[in-house]
């Protein structure tokens, strides 16, 4: 989907690996037991350390990248105890919240009194974890290359316009006491394994679901194994199978990663409540499906393909080069294609990833590529388990709400492209029609991940988190407020994991951590 653009330097964080942890004086975690930042467990031979107030969240599931555990390292007799772990030295809740702070997840417990921590200077060289006094607090550095940033304007801690991107308050260096910038909610955010589930139309998706998509190829980002992705993410979309003619379609594992090993780490994913599902399409991908031959095909080397890799269904995020525009016989027979999967597999589940102009676009216009989603997605919202339309590599959008183009990357863009899937607009001005909308379990935003991965339409964490305050409870609007708050809006998409893992976890992190603690 996605055009693989190259624009910014990477922000490569490599993690180290953990060292081996004399486990002899941990206690045993228990699934009743609450545990605070810095407690230290053991538990199926590994050790870990709480990052922030826990109850019943299983440190295997939930010890992924800014999730509540933090993973210290396989017991092996070996070393010191891990319970010398500080919370400055494991991942830490999101930093990342948007200006609603009751969202965020998690509080960090602060020093108290004058600081002893250096003073922040914008562009010097910081880690994960490292501690700097500014403006009379005491943060932490979560994400080391946006907090080593020469510009301060945008990341010095505490008054930088995106400084929560990069760091976390930790303490008040004035003496009143410790404060947080997360706003000091107890509760952290649960994965799909352990939060409650809408269901959707496959009966497998939680809630409020972080989606992110896994490419099968290198463009920069890294090559990785499903395994390596982190807990956080609820969804996996595996991008992309291949057209093999006729209606035909395979998928062709990256030469670099090994098949068996492919499958059995999405058997584990699926095991921790993660779903898995492979997409068609992207910027170049295509289909063939042009005859009920083509149908047919489709159809049984899709459902061979779900059965070999154990994938939980498909996603459908075929673009400009699969030809999808008004009266294309690929629109009809994906309709057909899918009607029939759902006979063979009844629990399937079924998102879409359509770029604006196939959907939103309808209101402006109602040909050729203009809204030619839409009949699709009308045909099938009963099998629709979640449509994420990228607000992305297509500029502004044209709305019922103002008469100029909400700009790409903004809160009202989000919203606004939101509202218009849950709510329905006209189409082609008012002179084709109206889309009726879809349920707002069913809906998600879908941004980039970060600068590296989509060529426009990148838009904050702070302001993607905004966003959803605003859908969900009308709050942290831009100029555009909902009539009525969509508690059960669903989530996030983004393109894509690779880079999000590339780059740190800058969106997994605190996007992650607010769609897990949505209402």
């Amino acid at each position: 989907m996605k055009k693989l653009w190259f624009v910014f330097a990477a922000l490569c964080l490599a993690a180290a690996n953990a060292a081996a942890v004399d486990c002899s004086n941990l206690p045993d975690w228990e699934n009743s037991s609450v545990y605070v930042g810095g407690d230290s467990v053991q538990h199926l031979s590994n050790a870990y350390t709480a990052n922030w107030w826990t109850q019943a969240e299983d440190p295997v599931t939930h010890s992924g990248t800014w999730d509540v555990w933090h993973y210290d390292g396989a017991c092996d007799g070996a070393g010191s105890s891990s319970s010398s772990s500080s919370s400055s030295s494991s991942s830490s809740s999101s930093s990342s919240s948007s200006s609603s702070s009751s969202s965020s997840g998690g509080s960090s417990s602060g020093s108290t009194g004058s600081c002893t921590s250096p003073q922040y200077v914008a562009g010097d060289s910081y880690a994960e974890g490292d501690l700097v006094q500014n403006v009379g607090l005491e943060f932490r550095c979560e994400i080391a290359g946006w907090c080593s940033s020469t510009a301060a304007w945008a990341y010095a801690p505490g008054e930088g316009t995106y400084w929560q991107d990069a760091w976390s308050q930790v303490g008040d260096c004035s003496g009143g006491g410790s404060s947080s910038s997360s706003g000091g909610s107890s509760s952290s955010g649960s994965s799909s394994s352990g939060g409650n589930s809408s269901g959707g139309n496959s009966g497998l998706l939680p809630n409020h679901a972080l989606v992110g998509y896994w490419h099968n190829f290198d463009n920069g980002s890294g090559l990785y194994r499903i395994s390596e992705v982190s807990d956080v993410w609820d969804v996996i979309v595996v991008a992309f199978a291949d057209d093999a003619g006729n209606g035909s379609v395979a998928f062709n594992l990256d030469p670099g990663l090994d098949k068996q090993q492919f499958i059995a780490d999405i058997a584990a994913k699926r095991a921790a409540g993660k779903i898995v599902v492979v997409s068609f399409g992207g910027q170049n991908g295509t289909v063939t499906l042009n005859s009920d031959e083509n149908v047919a095909n489709f159809v049984s080397s899709t459902a061979a393909m779900l059965d070999e890799y154990g994938f939980d269904g498909i996603d459908i995020d075929l673009e400009s080069g699969a030809g999808v525009m008004h009266g294309a016989p690929v629109v009809d027979n994906l309709v057909k294609a899918v009607k029939q999967f759902k006979t063979q597999y009844p629990n399937m589940y079924l998102s879409m990833a359509p770029e604006h102009p196939y959907v939103q676009g309808g209101y402006v216009a109602y040909t050729g590529i203009w809204g030619a989603y839409l009949p699709m997605i009308d045909q099938l919202r009963s099998e629709l388990d979640l449509l994420h339309v990228q607000l992305y590599n297509n500029g502004g959008l044209s709305t019922p709400y103002q008469s100029q183009a909400y700009a790409a990357g903004s809160v009202d863009m989000m919203v606004a492209s939101a509202l218009m899937l849950i709510e329905g607009f006209p189409l082609g001005g008012g002179s084709a029609g109206y889309f009726q909308g879809l349920a707002p379990e069913q809906i998600g935003l879908a941004l980039p991940s970060g600068p590296n991965s989509a060529s426009s339409g990148f838009a904050t964490t702070a302001d993607i988190n905004r966003a959803l305050d605003c859908l969900t409870a009308q709050v942290n609007c831009g100029t555009l407020t909902p009539s009525q708050a969509y508690p059960t809006f669903n989530g996030v998409m983004t393109w894509s994991i690779n880079w999000d893992m590339h780059d740190g976890g800058i969106f997994s992190g605190p996007v992650g951590s607010h769609v897990h603690n949505l209402p």
